[in-house]
């Protein structure tokens, strides 16, 4: 990618982002109004031979864990900042260890400094739910795992459900089903720990039998394998980064307020109303983790007794029994 194509690419997300306002903006919007990207326009074949397969006119991807291999897709270009979508309907059956991932990151460039934003999606034994877990890395931070994890109100085996991520220099968004359910806000306590840097949206389905369900007491059985996960609805609404010179335009192309900066009254009510049904980890009250909260927690007496219903080990006082998710990093090279 050269610097001019940088330009033009971003004087047309310039005009998309205008998009993004009126799809997460208020809450009765769709993101449907974003455009669409099929996946030779946006992305590339990570890993995983023919375990990728696209489907229909190019904008539905099939990624499948198997014996062999797992399999992943990237995009073709880095971007600073935007929103970032997909619908995935995950597998069925016995799940455990499985772990499906459609995140951002730029650790292939940055190895001891990289970046992260990450939705992860838990496999499980039969009869029990997958589990969400999102999380935020920064500078290289990952000695402070900044995790949260969900119940879903739905079957996410069932049917396609769309999973988002909003990235601003200010504040990073997660959505499921266009519900924000997690905000984190840049500020002087986090320091460099604020993803910062232009990253790479990847998504992927691997084998994390060694943490994945119940720190890794029930692990991946391939009896019941293919594991395999459906991609549509992709969204690729940023800034495009020259990769050479990591510099862009966009920041003196994009008008002021053209990315949202905060969402709405009636959204954060539904995510508070998420929370109080759905979340059960938080890092912040992990006080087995963290004698002393990151200085970033905000502290919410409501959470922390809510927490404390699923883990009073973890959240109250006692011997920690959370075990930390291994940090991974997919690339090309290394499969």
């Amino acid at each position: 990618m050269s610097a001019s194509w940088s330009v033009t690419s971003c004087l047309f997300f310039a005009s998309c982002a205008l998009l993004v306002v009126l799809a997460v903006g208020s809450p009765e919007n769709s993101n449907s109004e974003l455009p669409v990207v099929s996946f030779d326009e946006g992305y590339a074949h990570l890993f995983g031979d023919d375990n990728l397969v696209i489907h229909g006119d190019g904008k539905s991807v099939h990624l499948t864990l198997d014996e062999r291999t797992g399999s992943g897709f990237v995009s073709q270009d880095l971007y600073l900042h935007g929103f970032f979508s997909a619908s995935i309907k995950l597998p069925a059956d016995y799940t455990a260890g499985v772990v499906v991932a459609f995140y951002m990151s730029n650790g292939d460039m940055f190895e001891k400094t990289h970046d992260e934003i990450d939705f992860e999606f838990l496999g499980n034994i039969r009869g029990k739910e997958w589990r969400v877990q999102t999380n935020v890395y920064g500078n290289g931070s990952v000695g402070v795992g900044r995790e949260e994890r969900y119940n879903l109100w739905f079957d996410p085996s069932d049917d396609f459900h769309q999973y988002s991520i909003l990235w601003t220099d200010s504040l990073i968004v997660f959505y499921v089903d266009n519900v924000p359910i997690r905000e984190v806000k840049r500020t002087k306590a986090m320091g460099g720990d604020f993803p910062s840097k232009p990253m790479t949206l990847y998504a992927t389905i691997w084998d994390g039998s060694s943490w994945a369900t119940n720190g890794g007491k029930y692990r991946v059985s391939y009896k019941y394998a293919p594991y395999i996960v459906e991609f549509s609805d992709l969204v690729l609404h940023g800034c495009a980064v020259d990769p050479i010179e990591h510099s862009s335009a966009c920041d003196a192309v994009l008008p002021s307020g053209s990315i949202p900066t905060a969402i709405t009254r009636e959204q954060r009510v539904q995510m508070e109303s998420f929370r109080k049904r759905h979340m059960t980890y938080s890092y912040c009250y992990d006080r087995a983790r963290y004698k002393i909260p990151p200085p970033e927690c905000i502290l919410s007496v409501k959470e922390a007794k809510h927490l404390r219903s699923f883990d009073p080990v973890t959240f109250g006082q006692g011997k920690r029994h959370f075990v930390k998710r291994r940090h991974r990093r997919v690339s090309a090279t290394s499969m």
